[in-house]
């Protein structure tokens, strides 16, 4: 989520909102967030209203985010058999990860309405083919609720106070009327 996609992405206000409150989230839950840049030095760097300052962005140029970097930090944080993903662009960077782990053997779970592409058919598809390929999608607040399965857990109001707005529509009903 970088600053040169800002004017072509669609919805991308909407996206990076979306994003935002799951790394809120993964901050209060304590589940370490992995951000990658696409070639920052084209593309600028990742746009400060998702809130990832003191995040350690991975450099990268080739489609999937795994990449030695993120397969250390991967290791150190013993191998995790879920992943969350969320980001740009659903079709390109989005598909070859969750692939990627997917052959792995790990869970993905892509945050429909957190991903998004320049084309909405490109969007649509990706999601489409992800989850005929095993990937789990997902909305932000859903993410949200199931990662605390209780509203006893202890870390339950502060989530809750993250879900006090509605999610912003990012365009996706057209897709699932069409399923």
């Amino acid at each position: 989520m970088q600053e040169k996609f800002r004017p072509n992405i669609f919805q991308f206000t909407n996206i990076v909102s979306n994003a935002a409150r799951l790394l809120q989230a993964s901050r209060v839950l304590e589940i370490p967030p992995i951000l990658t840049e696409q070639y920052p030095k084209g593309l600028g760097p990742t746009v400060p209203e998702l809130g990832a300052e003191g995040l350690t962005a991975h450099t990268k140029t080739c489609f999937t985010m795994i990449i030695p970097e993120v397969e250390k930090q991967l290791q150190e944080l013993g191998k995790p058999k879920q992943v969350i993903l969320c980001g740009i662009e659903t079709h390109a960077c989005i598909a070859c990860t969750a692939y990627d782990l997917l052959e792995k053997g790990m869970e993905v779970h892509i945050v429909a309405d957190a991903v998004s592409s320049r084309s909405q058919t490109d969007r649509l598809f990706a999601l489409s083919r992800l989850k005929q390929s095993g990937a789990f999608l997902t909305t932000t607040e859903a993410v949200m609720l199931q990662l605390v399965q209780d509203a006893k857990h202890p870390a339950f109001k502060e989530i809750q106070k993250l879900m006090l707005h509605t999610s912003p529509d990012t365009a996706l009903l057209s897709f699932f009327s069409a399923l």
